[in-house]
């Protein structure tokens, strides 16, 4: 971290910032410039986190070296991490392939969709139990009733399965029964329900908030991770824009741009992110080229009959063909599915 002060900065002031760093039982590096004096400050810069430096007498900018998001960050861990969800590797050159419909409807339909996508090539099945939905009045899922759907659904086919919280009170529920919880858009910066999902040590699927930079995405990641659970997998889904001719705008960029920055793997989501399913496939192989560790996409065997965003999944026949592409794209780029611990080749 270095320490810019002030031109008309005192000595005393100086000597004040100096004695503040040593205090927290750091090292001060002073050095003298034409125009400007700056202190380098030399150990743990964690111990500062707390220390309010700007409000210090003479000081004009505090500006840190580290990333504020040290665990996540490729400064912490310079190999990309590999997060496991019985057997299902993501990252490291592993790709997962998450599919289901957006929310658990009935034992019956939950089972013709995950045999469905399991014979295309899935290896993760998703479903909702509890819905965020915009309007108090929409289908807000069957809770734990599907969760016990979901895990007889994923046990049968032999898959993993993911699903979402929504809150801190009910992360012990949904622990219970799924091998991976999703945290959505709109609890990315849900600082209680991440610090609670945190302490399960479950793999955890945290999506990009609608309007969140991808550091906020990191910071979001970070507290998962000081909690002591290092299994998080990022996931761009969309942010807002101006752009209607889209549910969202697809920030392809955000995958480079998050291995730059972290050892977190990172998946995309489509289905979430256009909102079309004309344009899922486009932007899945897209995804994946920019170097994704997975892709999400909504299927639904009866999308006109879906209770929850019927209009951008796919047809069971339509992620067949796009799950043959992926596969081909990843195999050509260097990057293999690994197939559920239990199931089926």
């Amino acid at each position: 971290m270095i320490i810019v002060l002030k031109s008309d900065a005192t000595e005393q002031q100086i000597q004040h910032v100096i004695a503040r760093i040593e205090s927290l039982g750091l090292r001060a590096h002073l050095s003298r410039g034409t125009y400007r004096t700056i202190i380098g400050v030399i150990g743990d810069e964690s111990r500062l986190q707390s220390a309010p430096l700007r409000a210090i007498p003479g000081v004009a900018d505090v500006v840190p070296i580290l990333p504020p998001f040290k665990l996540a960050s490729l400064d912490a861990h310079p190999e990309p991490s590999i997060v496991e969800v019985r057997g299902v590797k993501i990252g490291g050159g592993h790709l997962a392939m998450i599919a289901g419909p957006c929310a658990v409807e009935s034992a019956e339909r939950m089972d013709t969709i995950a045999r469905a996508v399991r014979a295309a090539g899935a290896n993760l099945l998703r479903g909702g139990a509890f819905k965020p939905r915009t309007s108090p009045y929409a289908f807000q899922g069957m809770g734990e009733e599907g969760l016990r759907i979901l895990r007889e659904t994923g046990n049968r086919h032999g898959m993993p399965i993911v699903t979402e919280v929504m809150d801190p009170r009910r992360v012990e529920l949904v622990d219970r029964y799924t091998d991976m919880i999703q945290v959505g858009a709109r609890n990315m910066q849900n600082f209680t329900l991440l610090t609670e999902v945190g302490q399960t040590r479950k793999p955890v699927l945290l999506k990009r908030g609608m309007s969140a930079t991808i550091k906020d995405l990191l910071m979001s990641a970070e507290y998962i991770l000081s909690q002591g659970n290092p299994n998080v997998v990022l996931c761009e889904r969309g942010i807002k824009s101006f752009d209607t001719e889209t549910r969202n705008l697809f920030d392809v960029a955000a995958v480079p741009c998050s291995k730059s920055l972290s050892h977190l793997p990172i998946m995309v989501d489509p289905s979430h992110a256009t909102g079309r399913p004309d344009l899922i496939p486009a932007c899945a192989l897209a995804g994946v080229a920019a170097g994704a560790d997975g892709v999400h996409i909504e299927v639904h065997d009866k999308p006109d009959e879906a209770l929850s965003d019927g209009p951008q999944a796919l047809l069971p026949a339509q992620y067949a063909e796009l799950a043959e592409r992926i596969r081909a794209l990843a195999e050509m780029l260097g990057k293999k599915l690994s197939t559920p611990m239990g199931a089926q080749t």
